[in-house]
């Protein structure tokens, strides 16, 4: 966190807080529920949602506390009853969660974790778990199809100043990492979360110098292995004083790429390949940056860019068509209990669910949903990550996720893992079981007086 992690308890909604304090007063605080966190639908261009945040929202749960200056903030406001501040003192996460695991690809109305425990600590945590999973899903999605559309070129993550704060940068480095971004720009996310950083050099050194060789002969002196930014003024220009230092350091030259921001980036390349090529500087690589996204990196590629790595920064890191989903954190048993929801457009499933996915020649087919209790054919998605607030496994670590993630992405059709909308959509049912159980729940909710 960028702010006092002292204070995480308190990012919460207000109406967390108060449903709690009237759970407490009312004597339910203790009883039995179950929530479910899922994604209601896909946005219109998701073929598939990667699953991500999990770890960092089972961390938060472990350390959330309420301290005493929290405490006394909510005494000002007198909302809050002694006796309740006097609970929220002593209060520890203790409930238990199953989950899918991060890197797993996922669909509308599965649940990426469901909470159980007393009704007011899983109520509690609904802010705090929405924002850590939804910010992750949402960032590690977008840059699996950005990672997809490279086709197995290098994707590095430019995107910090354009991200939404401190926060959201550092955990778009660990999404874009589970989703198979080689490295990031982030220096702070690279210390935090140990991955790889990269940087090329900025237009303002270019500026700096009088003419543009004695920039990159400069550059070249300190960092030999350097990538040069070729396009300050004229890129073709570039490019050729690149060549040209090449010759005058002869053996010692040892650039390894240029890097192309702006323009025909098609054009470009092209002419950039071509002029290295003539000059024998095969082993110079072309990387492009400058407003990408997978549409633009599948239309290079598909019209035979000869690009290298992509540098890819806003419209990854804020994931811009598709910058918020649907998560939602609901109610769905108390007390042993379906509990369900029949808003128009807000349908919920009741009681504790697990999903089945099923495959063949080792490509996922397709997804059932059922109750807990069912055993269908399958892998089982959702595993017991905490028990009575207790880690099940230790935390795994950031490459173990990652390479997970691929290897699971690499499971679905190719008509899936694509760009383009998916004809017909992953199938993805749910139990004759579930289904009759919604239907006794939603008649004995008719049938209340």
């Amino acid at each position: 966190m960028a702010g006092d992690s002292a204070h995480l308890a308190l990012f919460t909604d207000l109406y967390e807080l108060t449903m709690v304090q009237a759970y407490v007063a009312d004597g339910m605080a203790a009883a039995p529920a179950t929530f479910s966190l899922f994604v209601r639908s896909l946005p219109a261009s998701r073929n598939f949602l990667l699953a991500c945040g999990l770890e960092t929202a089972l961390a938060s749960l472990e350390a959330m506390r309420f301290d005493a200056a929290s405490l006394d903030y909510l005494a000002s406001l007198d909302r809050f009853t002694p006796s309740f501040l006097d609970w929220l003192r002593n209060f520890r996460f203790r409930a238990s969660i199953d989950a899918i695991a991060e890197g797993t690809p996922v669909f509308a109305g599965e649940p990426l974790l469901e909470v159980s425990g007393s009704l007011a600590e899983a109520q509690l945590i609904e802010t705090l778990l929405i924002n850590t999973l939804q910010l992750q899903t949402m960032l590690a999605s977008k840059a699996a199809r950005i990672v997809a559309a490279a086709d197995g070129r290098r994707v590095v993550d430019f995107g910090a100043r354009r991200a939404h704060g401190i926060d959201a940068s550092i955990n778009g480095a660990r999404a874009f990492a589970i989703a198979g971004v080689a490295a990031t720009s982030n220096m702070l996310a690279g210390k935090i979360l140990g991955v790889p950083v990269v940087g090329t050099m900025a237009h303002a050194y270019v500026q700096s110098f009088d003419n543009e060789a004695d920039a990159f002969r400069a550059f070249a002196r300190q960092y030999p292995d350097t990538t040069l930014l070729v396009d300050t003024y004229d890129t073709p220009g570039g490019v050729a004083k690149v060549i040209a230092l090449a010759s005058e350091l002869g053996s010692a030259f040892r650039v390894q790429a240029i890097r192309l921001d702006s323009g025909d980036l098609l054009a470009l390349s092209r002419a950039a390949r071509a002029m290295l090529d003539a000059a024998g500087l095969g082993q110079v690589r072309i990387l492009a940056s400058g407003g990408l996204d997978e549409h633009e990196i599948t239309s290079l590629l598909s019209r035979g860019a000869p690009i290298d790595a992509f540098g890819v920064g806003t419209r990854m890191s804020v994931s811009e068509d598709a910058p918020a989903l649907d998560v939602v954190y609901k109610l769905t048993a108390l007390a042993g209990q379906g509990r369900v929801k029949l808003s128009p457009g807000k349908n919920l499933l009741p009681g504790r669910k697990q999903v089945w996915r099923s495959e063949a020649d080792r490509v996922s087919t397709g997804d059932v949903l059922s109750r807990a209790e069912e055993h269908l054919s399958g892998r089982a998605l959702l595993q017991p990550v905490l028990r009575d607030g207790e880690r099940v496994a230790p935390a795994r670590s950031l490459a173990d996720i990652a390479t997970y993630a691929q290897a699971e992405i690499a499971r679905f059709p190719a008509a899936v893992r694509g760009i383009a909308p998916a004809k017909p959509p992953y199938r993805v049912a749910t139990s004759l079981g579930l289904e009759s159980y919604a239907r006794a729940v939603q008649a004995s909710l008719k049938q209340a007086p």
